[in-house]
């Protein structure tokens, strides 16, 4: 027994404090996506889902998965995203019951909403 410790505390500190951050990182990176329930995925010119219902208080969270950039903009001006390259996200938590229309600026054809309940 007093090898191993001795073993853990000839480790050094900065190999133990590695290891401790390296511990972390997949409960890091589970938490930087968005729920499925919560996403819109932006691809093939259109959103997905078109409608999203979704409680009060949630996240939805726009991701392009396109090979060209998209936007997500509320027709109230409520919310508006950046240009969107591939892969990037765009995030608005909707606070009040409704109904949310929104479409791409770039591609005015591209509709969505979000119901929030």
């Amino acid at each position: 027994m007093k090898k191993k410790s001795v073993w853990i505390a000839g480790l050094g500190v900065p190999v133990v404090i590695a290891m401790l951050l390296l511990a972390g990182t997949s409960r890091v990176a589970a938490t930087d996506q968005p729920s499925a329930a919560n996403a819109v995925t932006i691809d093939n010119f259109s959103f997905g889902p078109e409608t999203l219902s979704v409680p009060v208080g949630t996240t939805v969270t726009w991701v392009n998965r396109d090979d060209i950039p998209h936007t997500s903009v509320s027709t109230d001006g409520l919310f508006k995203s950046k240009v969107m390259d591939t892969d990037e996200k765009f995030s608005y938590t909707f606070s009040k019951a409704g109904t949310y229309p929104y479409y791409c600026t770039i591609h005015p054809k591209m509709t969505g909403k979000v119901l929030v309940q």
